[in-house]
């Protein structure tokens, strides 16, 4: 629940990989037969609590998880992408909170209906106590203040006065008093949720999470800072034997349990006197609950442990995955990349491994040349690695998004929105081109000595050299996704299952491709074009004019697909990975 503020606050040092796979095979055939991988990637949950006999976790993009035994988990559709801070359950519904003012409910964990609580404050802490909700956070307009709301049914919401301009993290309820804590060691403490009155911590650190159990209250923060009271009015500091910042607290089965950086758990009967336990993650952990008979503590890259008592753990799979949007082979390496600075890579196409790309820009396109892989993506985004492993980011000279990026003719040429075409000999140095148009461009290949652009409302641009662009009649307003060159052919691909194809790149003809599904990314090997897209859908044909569909086992949207040694990969939606044959 804490998971952006410890960020800012340089919590975030390690991250670590988590490494599975799983088939879905048929007999083979190139391009025919599809097996599903995984690349076991996740992202960071943040939140975590139990009721009605359910687990409920919550994170980032409006992740949402279920669990009956804290094991075998469900994504749930939450209906929202704004990153979910925290969640608690009373008065027989789920309430989960997070970033502008988002507020989701739910009876069963399963379906949600978001609330409107009449702020877009970001919201970091929910609870149930005393017939009420009590959500808290901060916002930062002309000052910071901390921020206060509560509901009776947590679908009605009312401000309440704070009283501090602390961002408030984290709130509880116990011996008839609301307990809420945040920045420079501020507790608020309430009998009603409705007036607060600030209480003196005796410390400046920041408080990340508060729990009540065994009659006292127990808040965590930074620096592995542990704070107790009977009352919530008077505050002494414990010893937690670890610097290490704390995120999450939680009472259960009589003991205390605090969670927080490099996969840090702490145990105590009292929380006076704490033991560091042995967690088997370096993941940050975030948030941890306790139910039906079972600790269960979450944190960054879906990171799940549980414990049935809080001293012996076992990484869980969480069963959710971020999206992959570009793939290409070269050096020996399959590389795939995608949202959140996501970068794998692969030798054999089945086993990946997640490389650090130092950012959260997403990435939409990468590409193998000249003995370096290029990536592109968001706000002008440039990565370059000579073995896909290590990667320098490079100045792009542009703030637009670029969305996908070939090599050819010994140059690299990227393309991307409102027209923008960048060119580099080495992909270091990057000049931006004129391309005519202020359409935005997509896909971008090369082939029989020219490069081909494509993009919104059925645009194609060629060129001879990637600096001089001409505008070619398409015959669509269909917007294009993806092109390829091969056998001879150009290949362009997009909306409406649309398919054209060109001798060189000028006469454009379009073909009958058996399907209304969206297409995004085509490419060539082995003999045969593979196209991909919506609801799993691969096509393939030997020559471009007549296209078969085939079984991909996946009801993923796939949007990117390469070839490389004598393998196709796609990849899409939820770091779906597939390969053929």
């Amino acid at each position: 629940m804490v998971g952006n503020k410890l960020s800012q606050l340089g919590a975030f040092l390690l991250l670590a990989v988590l490494l599975s796979v799983s088939t879905f095979s048929r007999p083979s055939g190139a391009g025919t037969s599809w097996t599903v991988r995984r690349s076991g990637w996740f992202p960071h949950l943040y939140g975590v609590t139990y009721g009605n006999g359910t687990f409920v976790a919550v994170g980032l993009n409006g992740t949402i998880l279920t669990s009956r035994d804290g094991v075998n988990w469900t994504k749930r559709v939450s209906g929202t992408d704004e990153r979910l801070e925290g969640v608690t359950y009373g008065n027989g519904i789920f309430v989960a909170v997070g970033h502008f003012g988002t507020i989701l409910t739910s009876r069963d964990g399963v379906k949600w209906t978001k609330q409107d609580p009449g702020t877009k404050s970001d919201l970091y802490g929910v609870t149930y106590g005393n017939g009420i909700f009590v959500a808290v956070g901060g916002i930062a307009d002309d000052e910071v203040r901390g921020i206060i709301l509560t509901s009776r049914d947590g679908v009605k919401w009312t401000k309440q006065v704070s009283g501090t301009n602390g961002w408030l993290n984290d709130v509880t309820y116990g011996n008839g008093t609301f307990v809420a804590v945040g920045w420079d060691g501020t507790i608020l403490t309430s009998p009603n949720g409705v007036k607060w009155t600030k209480r003196n911590s005796g410390t400046k650190s920041y408080l990340g999470g508060v729990t009540y159990g065994n009659g006292i209250f127990v808040a965590v923060g930074l620096n592995g800072t542990i704070l107790t009271s009977r009352d919530g009015v008077k505050w002494t500091k414990q010893v937690s034997g670890t610097e290490n910042h704390l995120g999450g607290v939680t009472y259960g089965n009589g003991i205390f349990v605090a969670v927080g950086e490099d996969g840090t758990i702490l145990t105590s009967p009292d929380g006076v006197k704490w033991t560091q336990q042995v967690s088997g993650t370096k993941n940050p952990l975030f948030d941890v609950t306790y139910g039906n008979g079972t600790f269960v503590a979450v944190g960054t890259l879906g990171t799940i442990l549980t414990s049935p008592d809080g001293v012996n753990w076992t990484e869980r799979v969480s069963g959710t995955e971020n999206h992959l949007r570009g793939v290409t082979y070269g050096n020996g390496t399959f590389v795939a990349v995608g949202t959140l600075g996501t970068i794998l890579t692969s030798r054999d196409s089945v086993k990946w491994t997640k490389q650090v790309s130092w950012m959260e820009n997403g990435l939409n396109g990468v590409t193998y040349g000249n003995g370096i892989f290029v990536a592109v993506g968001y706000n002008g985004t440039i990565l370059t690695s000579p073995d896909g492993v290590k990667w320098t980011k490079q100045v792009s000279g542009t703030n637009g998004w670029l969305n996908d990026v070939t090599y050819g003719n010994g140059i690299f040429v990227a393309v991307g929105d409102w027209g923008t075409i960048l060119t580099s000999p080495d992909g270091v140095n990057w000049t931006e081109r004129v391309s005519g148009t202020e359409n935005h461009l997509w896909g971008v290949t090369y082939g029989n000595g020219i490069f081909v652009a494509v993009g919104y409302n059925g645009t194609i641009l060629t060129s001879p050299d990637g600096v001089k662009w001409t505008k070619r009649t398409s015959g669509t307003e269909n917007n294009l996704g993806g092109v390829t060159y091969g056998n001879g052919t150009f290949v362009a691909v997009g909306l409406f299952g649309i398919l054209l194809t060109s001798r060189e790149g000028v006469i454009w003809t379009k073909r009958v491709s058996g399907t209304e599904n969206h297409l995004y990314d085509v490419t060539y090997g082995n003999g045969i074009f593979v196209a991909v897209g919506d609801d799993g859908t691969i096509l393939t044909s030997p020559n471009g004019v007549k296209w078969t569909k085939q079984v991909s086992g996946t009801k993923s949207d796939l949007v990117g697909v390469t070839y490389g040694n004598g393998i196709f990969v796609a990849v899409g939606e939820g770091e779906t990975i597939l390969t053929s044959p």
